[in-house]
């Protein structure tokens, strides 16, 4: 374990020039007292490392200092060569310079070790785009990629999810996020934190005035406050629910983030063994959000509340209208009222009383 701290201190070191005792003490989970002393052990070993004290003190390595020791062991060397799919890193620009980067790295591996991590590279592939997505729309990120590495502020022309104007917005960028294969931008209007979805920029502008984050906070703290924002938003609206067992499983995975407690058991039927129905319990920030149980035909039915039971009606009886009459003759959507789909899946349904609007999502 000393020696992985050691050669830890050594790289950050090399890395980062000076660096606060306290800070390293943190880094490597140890105390003050323990970094000096690793410090000592170093200089002993021949490595020109020495400490400042005082308020701008800190430890650094002479200046000049470099050594090629790449310190890593199977376990790390293996763990490098595990990527993601390589579209994240196209729509970066940095395939060509990804694929020269693993070349450096496993020339500087030692010996014993490039076998292994040669393996791994051909066996583990992590793809972290979702089943079924969709096609995505190509995305240009080399305007917010040059803001965020610039620190300078961005000018966006931005089209919001169910809205067809562009909106403008002048954003102060902590960086860009892949989630499950889509780009977000992350960044700060009138300092609070903001997420854009790379392919709704319509425009971007570079601006000259450097960015104004706010202290201390970095990409990792925003993200985290507007992932728990989408992911954690209350419902508002108490769906129950029962599902047939040979489809609950499916039901389970489409419906993850809406589920507001997990199944309950199922009901012994009449002859003493389970029922073929299962309850579960949903929760919906409308009525409307409601209409995607459909997709699961007479194998989903809703308990209560009883105005989601007659939306349900509604949107059905709408669909059977529709396709009772011949191919293309219905009536290009007149006469129906705001919010009405005349198909599943297609407008959004107004607000319903007594209920609050769900939160836009990124």
């Amino acid at each position: 374990m000393k020696s992985d701290r050691l050669l830890s201190i050594l790289l950050l070191l090399q890395t980062r020039g000076r660096v606060p005792a306290r800070e390293l003490a943190e880094r490597l989970e140890v105390s003050v007292r323990t970094i000096y002393r690793d410090v000592e052990a170093l200089s002993a070993a021949g490595v020109p490392v020495y400490a400042e004290r005082g308020r701008h003190g800190g430890i650094e390595l002479l200046a000049g200092f470099r050594t090629d020791v790449t310190g890593l062991t199977a376990d790390e060397s293996r763990a490098l060569f595990i990527l993601a799919a390589q579209g994240a890193h196209a729509a970066l620009g940095l395939d060509a310079a990804l694929g020269s980067a693993l070349r450096k790295v496993m020339a500087a591996l030692p010996a014993p070790h490039r076998p292994a991590a040669e393996v791994t590279s051909r066996r583990v592939l992590v793809d972290a785009t979702r089943w079924k997505s969709g096609p995505q729309t190509a995305v240009d990120l080399e305007v917010l990629q040059d803001a965020v590495f610039a620190d300078r502020r961005l000018r966006l022309r931005y089209r919001h999810s169910g809205e067809q104007k562009t909106r403008t917005y002048t954003v102060d960028p902590y960086g860009l996020v892949s989630k499950a294969g889509v780009w977000y931008l992350v960044a700060d209007r009138r300092a609070a934190p903001r997420l854009f979805r790379a392919d709704r920029v319509r425009s971007a502008t570079v601006l000259d005035d450097p960015v104004r984050r706010r202290p201390g906070v970095e990409l990792a703290d925003a993200w985290e406050v507007l992932r728990r924002q989408v992911e954690e938003r209350p419902g508002g609206l108490d769906v129950t629910v029962r599902v047939r067992r040979d489809r609950l499983d499916m039901f389970l995975r489409i419906n993850t983030a809406s589920l507001a407690a997990p199944p309950e058991p199922p009901e012994p039927s009449g002859d003493g063994g389970a029922s073929d129905w299962v309850t579960v319990r949903l929760s919906y920030g409308v009525v409307g959000e409601a209409r995607q149980l459909l997709q699961f035909a007479d194998t989903v039915e809703v308990i209560a509340p009883p105005e989601v039971r007659e939306e349900l009606a509604r949107a059905a009886a709408s669909v059977t209208e529709l396709y009772q009459r011949g191919p293309g003759e219905g009536d290009g959507g007149a006469g129906r009222r705001p919010g009405q789909m005349g198909a599943l899946g297609s407008a959004s349904p107004p607000a319903q009383a007594g209920h609050r609007p769900a939160p836009s999502q990124p």
